[in-house]
């Protein structure tokens, strides 16, 4: 199954490239209706392209456990991330369903149309529509590089916009997502299953330093307000905090523009981008105020000046301890080692937790390499993340 969705945006450059309404995105989300309706699953596309299986509960009608993953990719990405969650999903309620007939509670997987941004400006476009949230306004402006509007790829394959007068759904009383771990952790460590505590939050900065651009050769060393210099000192004291505050915590400096960046000019201007990750906002809120307090200092001991810009904050999420403990329960009646661990990338559980029982796994990463045709996971441990979902899924919907 993976394979063949990869097939749906097989990309010349390597890997797979399936954006938002593109056709290939159309034809995978079709590919995995027709394989839930074929299993007997009851099909639904919802306004936005959503894909939802549904095999209806025999007791608690009113009651739905939720699980899947997204369809889209980065650009020539791997056949993992993502479409494992949904292929994962289908057959640990397949596996369940003809081992143990129909469940109490309706068990549904979810193919989420996206949630990488890969195409427009906008992430998590799947996910923000199911918990209703996604508005509008933040995406009919929005253009892709060729110059197609959102509103006009999603009306040409008939999606829509859906009603924003309509509430939630209010029947999901769960919701899991299994997923590689796109890391080294467990892989490292040896273990088969992660166990998702909490996913965690990011904030990104625009860190611009201001000196004066000048003659490389009569401009003395002491006389200079040079911005790269200044920039230097205030990445290696990120550097060397982030060290100090030690895991969970991390900060990448991702991206450096100089002005004029010419080897005979003394640059005046310098700006690097700062993404910083942690758990626990506190932290996050505590590393970020303290090294602000230190990014002046250095500029004005250059005497240069410095402007941050924080242009994208996201809280970190708790998953739900009941859903953790049903999964933990589920590695140990499975036999499978496992690690409690956070989640440093986001995903659409992220979304999903603050209105709906949430709880996320993770299989091991090859070399933790992800976003790339080279990502791969064992299939040893896809299939062991499979069982490990379905007796979570099991212990879910089959029990008062």
């Amino acid at each position: 199954m993976l394979t063949k969705i990869a097939e749906f945006g097989k990309d010349p450059a390597g890997g797979e490239t399936r954006f938002l309404y593109t056709a290939e995105w159309l034809q995978a989300q079709n590919f995995v209706g027709e394989i839930m309706q074929a299993a007997g699953f009851e099909l639904k596309f919802d306004d936005i392209g959503n894909v939802y299986g549904r095999v209806h509960g025999m007791k608690y009608t009113d009651e739905t456990i939720l699980t899947g993953s997204h369809i889209d990719t980065v650009r020539n990405g791997g056949i993992y991330d993502g479409q494992y969650g949904i292929v994962a999903s289908f057959l640990a309620i397949n596996y369940l369903k003809e081992m143990h007939g129909d469940p109490l509670r309706n068990l549904e997987v979810v193919s989420l149309a996206e949630e990488e941004g890969s195409r427009f400006l906008y992430a998590f476009w799947g996910s923000k529509n199911l918990c209703a949230i996604a508005k509008k306004e933040n995406v009919e402006k929005l253009v892709d590089a060729n110059g197609t509007t959102f509103v006009n790829a999603m009306n040409s394959h008939g999606f829509r916009f859906r009603d924003e007068s309509i509430p939630m759904r209010n029947d999901l009383v769960g919701f899991l997502e299994i997923h590689i771990e796109q890391g080294k952790v467990l892989e490292t460590e040896k273990k088969e299953i992660g166990v998702v505590s909490a996913i965690a939050g990011q904030r990104r900065f625009n860190i611009e330093v201001f000196g004066e651009s000048n003659h490389a050769g009569t401009t003395p060393m002491g006389l200079r307000r040079d911005a790269v210099h200044t920039m230097s000192l205030m990445i290696n004291y990120i550097s060397n905090a982030a060290l100090k505050y030690g895991d969970p915590l991390v900060a990448t400096i991702g991206k450096i523009v100089v002005q004029p960046n010419v080897a005979n000019v003394v640059p005046g201007y310098a700006l690097f981008t700062l993404d910083t990750r942690h758990p626990d906002e506190k932290v996050l809120s505590a590393f970020t105020s303290e090294i602000f307090v230190e990014l002046e200092k250095i500029a004005t001991l250059r005497n240069t000046s410095v402007k941050i810009e924080k242009w994208m904050e996201a809280l970190p999420v708790q998953m739900n301890k009941t859903m953790i403990a049903t999964l933990e329960n589920a590695c140990k009646t499975n036999g499978f080692s496992y690690k409690m661990m956070h989640s440093g990338a986001g995903h659409d559980s992220m979304i999903i937790a603050p209105f709906v029982p949430t709880a996320m796994l993770f299989v091991p990463s090859a070399k933790g390499i992800s976003h790339s045709p080279e990502e791969f996971t064992e299939i040893e441990y896809l299939d062991k993340g499979i069982l490990t979902l379905a007796e979570a899924l099991y212990r879910l919907a089959y029990f008062d």
